[in-house]
């Protein structure tokens, strides 16, 4: 394999921060660190990584509200969200606020990210899938060679994120699940934010709301 993984769930939410080392080079990315940096650099160190960017799928704040504090703790780029966001990334003190986190000032990445587009991650290579509806400004990260997904709070092992969020949107979700992912093929396994991993091809079985049957009774 190419590419080692470790998840670090972080937050009272739990959320699921990803750490991705290309074992070729050694360099790695973390994927949405939302809090608890102390538990994120000791995977860090146990992996033997060198971190060289912060990777963020969208900008809620279990996903993002210390990713400025690594970004300038560690001197390294953050590439991600897509730009429609940007409001959820302005208010995160009034979020953290509301949801009893500590305090999180408003950041901007070095790179919003756009469909198609691609990031590295020392000699590998993710490809960028917008997927709107959790948030606007939402994307996903897929190494297609492994066939492995990073999808945020799109999708998870039975279930598909909210959107009773501010500018969240269902119909837009469900268009990006089954017109974005579901194409990328069944045995694609993804890490979602929340919870365990799961492969698209069960999903499109089994999950009670973007399952293949469910939508065509719809």
């Amino acid at each position: 394999m190419s590419l080692k993984v470790r998840v670090v769930p972080v937050t009272p939410y739990q959320q699921n921060c990803s750490i991705i080392q290309c074992e070729q080079t050694g360099l790695a990315a973390i994927v949405d660190p939302g809090g608890d940096i102390e538990l994120i650099e000791a995977a860090v160190s146990e992996m033997g990584a060198t971190v060289e960017k912060i990777l963020l799928t969208h900008g809620h704040l279990d996903h993002c509200a210390v990713a400025d504090v690594l970004r300038k703790k560690l001197s390294v780029p953050m590439e991600g969200p897509e730009e429609g966001d940007r409001f959820w990334i302005d208010k995160l003190p009034e979020w953290c606020q509301m949801a009893g986190f500590p305090h999180a000032d408003p950041f901007v990445p070095d790179r919003w990210l756009n469909d198609g587009e691609t990031v590295t991650v020392g000699a590998q290579t993710l490809e960028v899938i917008h997927c709107q509806g959790h948030t606007p400004g939402h994307v996903v990260f897929l190494h297609r060679d492994l066939q492995l997904a990073w999808v945020g709070d799109v999708i998870f092992a039975g279930s598909i994120g909210r959107t009773d969020f501010p500018r969240g949107n269902h119909a837009d979700l469900i268009n990006a699940i089954t017109t974005k992912l579901w194409p990328l093929g069944d045995d694609v396994t993804f890490i979602p934010g929340h919870g365990p991993t799961s492969q698209f091809g069960y999903e499109r079985k089994h999950n009670a709301f973007v399952a293949d049957d469910v939508l065509a009774a719809r």
